[in-house]
């Protein structure tokens, strides 16, 4: 009880004040019983003698106190203790997870709506909003790669990145060997017992210093598990051909060519598993299947300072002025 006592603190103190009244409420009573005290005068007490006080006199002033408990509780209620320290043990699962994202301008096409940049970048954000434990980190890679956000907890800070990322803001090119070398390079120091990434792309390696088949054998050292998911239609797909000085693309119809061999390659040797995604509707479902299969229980312990107590103080108030009504209109009953 003592314990738990050094644990309380009041979210409202000032009401705690008004127990200063409760030595001003001693007084008036005490005078106010004098006051009201009757006198009668007798040559002596010799009649008296053989009377004993009933029962009734030496508890006659229980009424007063159990008022006066039931407004100490009431204030007390008032005043809203709470739970100083107050710990939770849960389980939550989660894994640290680098995503790996192509924007060269192929990924403009428009066999995903609006096209397969927006599209991923959607998709990627409701996978975020599903795995609220991890930590995430991103990487952008076209002729070149670039570490966008590295690994954190923070996912509002993250998501607020996707909107400032457009096709052609890196070099041009397919640098797959390179988006996979910068995402590992971000996530191999991670202590996670689970270590992932996620690398999409719609085309085949065509840039960089780095081979795929390398990328992935280093992923395997670090023990760092490769998802691969190539994004595009089966066929030709409406694709910018022509990039004007003003910003605007010219569209045709190309034909999808994506290395669907060696990403398979990648993610067999590193335990991982390679995806085609053919349109959005697929996309959705790979990253299902991506958040199914990559589960690990981890132990947390919460912290939470606000556990609210003042209930049993209300309770105990409303208690003892109910009894203080029963006492007064039966075992205390005052006739005129």
């Amino acid at each position: 009880m003592i314990g738990f006592l050094s644990d309380i603190q009041f979210a409202e103190k000032q009401w705690l004040w008004l127990l200063l009244l409760l030595p001003c409420l001693i007084l008036l009573y005490v005078l106010r019983r004098k006051k009201l005290e009757a006198e009668l005068h007798f040559s002596t007490l010799n009649f008296f003698k053989d009377i004993s006080s009933g029962w009734r006199v030496y508890l006659r002033h229980m009424i007063f106190v159990v008022r006066l408990l039931a407004l100490s509780l009431l204030i007390i209620a008032l005043a809203r203790p709470q739970s100083r320290t107050s710990w939770k043990d849960t389980r939550a699962e989660g894994i640290d997870i680098m995503l790996s994202m192509d924007i060269s301008l192929s990924m403009l096409a428009k066999d995903f709506k609006p096209n397969r940049l927006e599209a991923a970048k959607e998709v990627i954000t409701s996978f975020i909003d599903s795995r609220p434990n991890d930590r995430i980190g991103l990487v952008i890679f076209s002729g070149e790669a670039f570490t966008q956000c590295p690994l954190t907890t923070d996912h509002k800070v993250l998501k607020n990145m996707f909107p400032g990322i457009k096709a052609g803001m890196l070099d041009q090119g397919t640098a797959i060997g390179l988006g996979l070398a910068n995402a590992i390079a971000r996530i191999r120091e991670s202590k996670a017992k689970s270590k992932v990434i996620v690398l999409i792309s719609d085309g085949k390696n065509n840039a960089g210093e780095i081979a795929p088949k390398m990328a992935g054998e280093l992923a395997s050292t670090y023990g760092v598990r490769v998802y691969c998911i190539g994004v595009g239609t089966r066929g030709k797909a409406l694709t910018p051909v022509v990039m004007y000085a003003n910003g605007q693309y010219e569209y045709d119809y190309v034909d999808v060519d994506i290395d669907d061999k060696g990403l398979t390659e990648i993610a067999e040797m590193t335990g991982g598993k390679y995806f085609r995604a053919t349109d959005r509707k697929s996309l959705e479902s790979v990253y299902s299947e991506i958040d199914k299969m990559e589960k690990s229980i981890i132990n947390e312990r919460s912290f939470s300072n606000k556990a609210e107590h003042f209930l049993p103080f209300a309770m105990g108030a409303l208690i003892l002025l109910a009894l203080e009504f029963l006492l007064r209109f039966t075992l205390f009953r005052q006739f005129p």
